[in-house]
């Protein structure tokens, strides 16, 4: 689970949305008038201020202060009164709202604690505002800022980088901040949660002694070793380590002061301390970890505790979960079915054993249950981790820090925010979809029915879930008894008569008109940033809210593909946010500018097309990455399409320097050794949106419009190198191989592979190839997909079976029908009308890459005489003859690899 998706989140109810459009006073500093002679602009979590004369380099050492929520405004109003008074350029953190996310628990630890940036024009002004500062705010606290060097021990930080807004493309083809060498080359402005200065930079004199303050802080004579990290969040780390004493080996938690802070602005200090109370508290439970002890390195705090064995309970859904088959037997259904009843029950005791001891856990979810089982004699124990939120029941907390899937309503206190969570854990053992839950209720009665068909487990153990997540008040915090309404009643939801879903995803006319009803609710035409809400992509780039993957250009896409009525409205939006293309917007399809010009051809629009496409032509395209996402396979394949469209021979020209920029050595070519190394190596993406297909995909459609057969072998080898990446599981299922995940789906995953596979075998025979297809039809049959999108879900399940020429079983009509009744599981009402939640469930989403739009275009493909489809992969065509083998001179070694189980 990305975590970084909560703050999206508060903004809206139903959609993701950017932190800062939240209702929220700003602090005094950013409500005054700008200073005569100043300037000002907003730039998202930031307010910037600078002198209009003056002219800043456009890199150099910057200087960030951090701050607290308490101290906050106190330290903006002395800084912000220092840099008018002498004309310095700055920025800050306009409100305590964001300013608190920015220091939160899941918040970017690069990022994390830069409540204010002041930017010297030279190394001397900038040593000598550092001093004054640090003598300024001389006493104030503040989080440490992981990617500078800390000046003295004060909230004054320092970083060497950019000052002005660049970009280049890094070593995976992304589009990210740049700084410029000393050749005048663009590199990445390295932004990790680490000091460290480009190496051709020597740090200023002045900067010694805080270097050598930094490097004097070690673990050295402490009695345990760290081994290796667990986990991090901008809080800090989960380490596995050993007390050197007596070889035991041991869980050390750190906290960092002022840092990683929960909704009640309780820093991760505070919250250790909190657990070690009450892991004190709950001692000699065999449920929960005993304390060893802590110790303080620098200001950072640790705490001490028992290593216990086993497995999070999250990792058993790859391994047991029955619906992650095709077609699960009576049998296993039953066998897990008893598992999952077991486990609740047990985790149902600890729980009542942590409460009997006056302590509420407050943060119970899957990955916070451990699961040791003895695979000889199958006995099975739980214990309770991670109590950094656990509270004395008495106090009458409200919660603080939760999982998205198990988070309680804000008005359950005590033991009752337990057990709505224990609610959630009897739905999620069967059908882990209760993140849905946050934004509808409802949808808990829903997921029971569901489960109820598909497991055969008591229909009262899901209907008590429901009957608590429903429930209207958890006003009973101190006992453990069901919650109860007015004169200690039970509340019982009344079962609604009506169907969950206003229309079913498998009657294609209905939900297609309800879908484009539900698309057409969302649009916000006064908005500049987006006009369909979408994936929190759409923030991270300039101009992601106009984009295909994420954004308007590929709702409309869907739409037109799916048969609806023109949208005149929209499409003007579209046109009047590409008229001048926002600065510093990817030039790649699915993220930027490529996709935009081939999207408005496709809606009429050529001339505004064909000036986007000569704009993008004139920005450093040449430099991009290989990938079909944002790189040169999508660049090349929509000129290529914009050339035979318009006629325009220096689009195809650009394409075919695509194609050949993909074959020279360190490109990524299917040709080039250095790069089958690493790709051997595991050190690069697989699959249609990152891998190697996108770039196969270019060639095979440069060969069906030039017939150069170069092309077809540069692309065969391109497919061999992302079936490198495969593995074949027990089942028969071929997904990439990630390294500690297998992923079967369509962007990154093995379904995009196959659906270039069955083209390119239109045109030739490959042995590999064959046997690959069915493989691949087998992933995309699971019962279960963790999401519903079109490319991390089972949306794209449906396109590629409704697609794929593969002979054999997996793509009859009964096949695609079980996963459009998969879909039909995610799915969310809004105003009345069918939608689908984004990325990590907690919003809808009306994209095209993780939301509605997505689904309704695999709905659309899979229609009977359906012909929507993905851009550059149409429907099949039929194939008169047998084709004939190509031979790929100089092809990889391939590998045949089969591992037990993959995760879905």
């Amino acid at each position: 689970m990305n975590k970084g998706y909560a703050a999206f989140c508060d903004a809206d109810r139903w959609f993701y949305d950017a932190p800062y459009r939240r209702a929220e006073q700003n602090y005094p500093a950013a409500l005054a008038p700008v200073p005569a002679g100043w300037q000002t602009h907003r730039s998202g979590d930031w307010l910037a201020l600078r002198p209009v004369d003056v002219r800043l380099p456009p890199q150099g050492w910057k200087i960030h202060v951090s701050a607290c929520l308490d101290n906050a405004e106190s330290v903006l109003e002395r800084v912000h009164r220092y840099c008018v008074d002498r004309r310095i350029a700055f920025k800050f953190v306009p409100s305590r709202y964001l300013l608190h996310l920015r220091n939160a628990k899941y918040a970017d630890r690069a990022a994390s604690g830069k409540f204010l940036t002041v930017y010297p024009a030279d190394e001397e002004q900038c040593r000598r505002i550092a001093e004054d500062l640090d003598r300024l705010l001389a006493g104030e606290p503040g989080p440490y800022i992981l990617s500078d060097l800390r000046w003295n021990d004060g909230p004054v930080h320092l970083r060497y980088g950019s000052f002005t807004l660049r970009h280049c493309y890094d070593d995976r083809g992304e589009l990210v901040p740049a700084i410029e060498d000393p050749d005048g080359r663009l590199v990445p402005d390295q932004r990790g949660p680490v000091f460290q200065p480009p190496s051709w930079v020597e740090p200023p004199s002045f900067l010694a002694p805080h270097l050598a303050r930094r490097a004097a802080v070690t673990l050295e004579g402490l009695p345990y070793t760290v081994e290796r990290a667990l986990h991090f969040s901008n809080g800090g780390g989960v380490y596995a380590g050993r007390d050197v004493r007596t070889g035991e080996p041991v869980v050390l938690k750190e906290a960092r002061p002022f840092a990683g802070l929960a909704a009640d602005g309780a820093d991760a200090v505070t919250r250790l301390h909190r657990e070690r109370r009450a892991l004190e508290q709950l001692a000699g439970l065999d449920c929960v970890p005993s304390v060893h002890g802590t110790f303080t390195v620098g200001d950072h705090h640790f705490l001490v505790m028992q290593h216990l064995e086993g497995k999070p309970l999250n990792t058993y859904f790859a391994r047991r979960h029955p619906l992650i088959e095709a077609d699960p037997a009576p049998a296993e259904l039953a066998r897990y079915t008893r598992w999952a009843l077991e486990v609740h029950r047990r985790v149902t005791e600890a729980v009542e054993a942590v409460h009997a001891r006056g302590i509420v856990f407050n943060d119970l979810h899957l990955f916070n249950i451990m699961v040791t089982e003895d695979g000889a004699t199958g006995e099975m124990s739980v214990a309770l981790l991670d109590f950094e939120a656990a509270a004395p029941v008495g106090e009458g907390l409200r919660q603080t820090v939760a999982n998205p899937a198990f988070v309680a309503p804000a008005d359950r206190r005590g033991f009752s925010v337990d057990r709505y969570a224990l609610a959630c854990l009897r739905l999620a053992l069967f059908l882990p979809l209760t993140s849905l839950l946050v934004m509808d209720r409802a949808k808990a009665a829903h997921l029971a029915d569901i489960a109820a068909e598909q497991f055969p487990v008591p229909r009262e153990f899901l209907d008590e879930a429901v009957r608590e997540i429903l429930a209207e008040s958890g006003a009973d915090s101190s006992s453990s008894r069901s919650s109860t309404g007015p004169g200690g009643r039970a509340i019982v939801p009344h079962r609604p008569h009506r169907p969950y879903l206003p229309v079913e995803p498998g009657d294609w006319e209905a939900a297609r008109a309800s879908m484009t009803a539900a698309i057409r609710a969302s649009a916000d035409f006064d908005r500049e940033d987006r006009l369909f809400p979408g994936d929190t992509a759409q923030f991270a780039t300039a101009g992601g809210g106009t984009g295909f993957g994420n954004g308007a250009a590929g709702v409309l896409y869907a739409l037109a593909e799916t048969g609806a009525d023109p949208w005149p409205e929209a499409e003007e939006w579209l046109l009047a946010r590409t008229k001048q293309p926002a600065s510093g917007m990817p030039l790649g399809f699915y993220d930027g500018l490529a996709g935009l010009a081939w999207t408005l051809e496709r809606l009429g629009h050529r001339d505004r097309a064909l000036t986007l496409a000569e704009q993008l032509l004139c920005q450093p395209w040449q430099s991009a990455g290989p990938d079909l996402h944002s790189g040169l396979a999508g660049i090349g394949l929509a000129l290529d399409s914009l050339g035979s469209a318009t006629g325009e021979g220096a689009l195809h020209a650009a394409a075919l320097r695509c194609a050949e920029l993909l074959c020279e050595p360190g490109a990524g070519s299917g040709t080039d050794p250095a790069a089958a190394a690493g790709a051997a190596a595991g050190k690069e993406r697989a699959g249609l949106l990152y891998g190697r297909t996108g770039p196969a995909l270019l060639h095979l459609r440069l060969h069906e419009r030039t017939g150069d057969p170069e092309s077809l072998i540069r692309a065969g080898h391109a497919l061999h190198r992302d079936l490198d990446r495969c593995v074949t599981s027990a089942f028969g299922t071929l997904q990439v191989d990630e390294g500690w995940r297998t992923m079967p789906y369509l962007g990154a995953g093995s379904v995009g592979i196959g659906m270039v596979l069955d083209d390119w075998l239109e045109h030739a025979r490959d042995d590999r190839f064959e046997r690959a297809r069915p493989e691949i039809v087998r992933a995309a049959q699971a019962t279960f997909y963790a999401q519903p999108g079109l490319f991390r879900g089972a949306a794209g399940m449906i396109l590629h079976l409704a697609r794929t020429t593969t002979p054999g079983p997996g793509s009859a009509p009964g096949d695609i029908a079980r996963q459009v009744e998969a879909l039909a599981r995610h799915a969310v009402p809004y105003k009345g009308f069918l939608a689908f939640p984004g990325e990590q469930m907690m919003r809808l989403s009306m994209d095209l890459s993780t939301g509605t739009a997505g689904a309704l275009l695999a709905l659309g493909g899979a229609a009977p005489g359906g012909r929507a489809h993905l851009p550059f992969l149409p429907p099949p065509r039929s194939t008169a003859a047998a084709p004939e083998p190509v031979p790929l001179a100089g092809a990889v070694t391939h590998r045949n690899t089969t591992v037990k189980r993959n995760r879905t």
